[in-house]
């Protein structure tokens, strides 16, 4: 017995025949009708099962295992869409390729997807809008609509921008995380060391003074370059103490003693690091390493200064004044050179994950630190302007000029308020106070930045 449509008919009407008695051709020239036998009663919500899914107007899809029915000529509104291709698409071979696979006994064709998403798809094809909803992730979303060709447009103005607004809140968090998960990895990896030079020692020799993690030895290395750090630093301030300048050890301050002390390890670290790195262009670039390089350099760059200094005060002739304001500039640049010892602080981020996660958000907001820079230079230029104009009549006034107004202005913003600079007028008060005001607004926008 075979499930045959009989011509004229309706293409839902299915009737059985049998199939020894008559044949095909009789069928369609008219001579034999149909005769229902008595299990057609009981097969009916079968046959009306299979007339959906032989019908030319329904697009029977197995999406991911769960199983959608769609109108061609709703589908057929949208050609552009892969669904819409397959239902105005003649060509059978055609679609095949838009399709995972295809069932013949079922009229059914299967797409290996979300069929989660394509419940949304589905409403989209009888109502012509695209819903989004919340708990999809915005990635996965975009990612089948993308395959299923329907542009994001279709969905309502305000859905579409708060999904957009989330699609790109998580690409940055995304993005945050890779550069913060490459941040915390070590740069030199043991298989960069297969193959070079030596690479077991480097390696062991890199583990040592980059991994404290890594052995005892490391560790100790890392608590004894910390308090070198420290002690540094300590060295620096107390050296401008007028009492203990005087102490000396063989002609020499005691204090320059521990600089050079300090001096050495942090010289011999870095050409540890050096020398035992993978990849010294990589190494080289590497924020940290420019800021040991930057510790130690200021200390040989002092004394080259220094020795110059001392040839051209000893061939100094005391009428020569423009020698004698060449090692007056030689002596300024000396102190600046001085001064950049400050920065071995910095290197206190190489053994702590808190300042270098702090130096990780001020590059990830930059923008926004940046925007906020903006703002309070705005703010000191437009109320020390204002503060001028309503001033600077007044006699004896502080409010000179613009630039004179510039500290008044920033002291005012910041809050702090030193009171050297005050307004005698009520008009310079009303602004005054517009300067604090707008002030203490500003001061709360760094606090959200450096939350998110």
């Amino acid at each position: 017995m075979k499930d045959i449509c009989a011509r004229g008919k309706p293409f839902s009407a299915r009737v059985r025949f049998v199939e020894h008695s008559h044949s095909l051709a009789d069928l369609y020239k008219g001579n034999i009708y149909a005769s229902f036998t008595e299990q057609s009663s009981k097969q009916g919500g079968r046959n009306s099962i299979q007339s959906s899914l032989r019908n030319p107007f329904i697009l029977n899809l197995n999406v991911g295992g769960k199983k959608f029915q769609i109108d061609c000529l709703a589908a057929a509104k949208y050609p552009v869409t892969r669904i819409g291709r397959i239902a105005t698409c003649s060509d059978p071979i055609k679609r095949l390729d838009l399709c995972d696979e295809y069932s013949v006994q079922r009229n059914e064709y299967f797409f290996d997807r979300d069929p989660t998403v394509f419940c949304y798809i589905s409403h989209f094809y009888r109502s012509g809008i695209l819903w989004i909803m919340d708990e999809l992730c915005p990635l996965n979303y975009v990612e089948e609509i993308e395959y299923w060709g329907i542009h994001i447009n279709y969905t309502h103005n305000c859905c579409r921008t708060l999904f957009l607004e989330h699609q790109d809140e998580l690409k940055e968090n995304i993005k945050i995380q890779k550069e913060l998960q490459a941040e915390l990895e070590r740069h030199d990896h043991e298989k960069h060391f297969e193959g070079k030079w030596l690479g077991n020692v480097r390696k062991r020799v890199w583990n040592l003074v980059e991994n404290p993690y890594s052995s005892i030895p490391a560790k100790m290395l890392a608590i004894l370059s910390s308090i070198f750090v420290l002690i540094s630093i300590v060295t620096m301030c107390l050296s401008t103490v007028d009492e203990l300048k005087h102490l000396n050890l063989y002609g020499v301050s005691y204090m320059e003693h521990v600089e050079i002390t300090c001096v050495i390890f942090f010289t011999t670290e870095y050409i540890m690091r050096l020398l035992s790195t993978s990849d010294i262009r990589r190494f080289l670039k590497t924020v940290l390493n420019i800021v040991d390089l930057i510790a130690i350099l200021p200390f040989y760059i002092q004394i080259i200064f220094e020795r110059f200094s001392e040839d051209a005060y000893v061939h100094l002739h005391p009428d020569d004044m423009e020698k004698m304001e060449r090692v007056g500039q030689l002596g300024k640049v000396l102190k600046i050179i001085r001064l950049m010892r400050i920065f071995r602080i910095l290197k206190l981020a190489r053994h702590s994950i808190g300042l270098r996660a702090f130096g990780f958000t001020i590059r990830q907001c930059y923008q926004q630190v940046c925007c906020l820079f903006l703002f309070i230079a705005m703010g000191v230029f437009t109320f020390s302007a204002l503060m001028h104009s309503v001033e600077h009549d007044i006699p004896g006034t502080n409010f000179t000029s613009i630039p004179d107004a510039w500290w008044w202005a920033a002291v005012s913003i910041s809050t702090v308020g030193y009171g050297d600079t005050i307004p005698d007028t009520i008009l310079g008060r009303i602004v005054a106070f517009l300067c604090i005001s707008f002030g203490i607004i500003l001061n709360g926008m760094p606090i959200s930045i450096l939350y998110n």
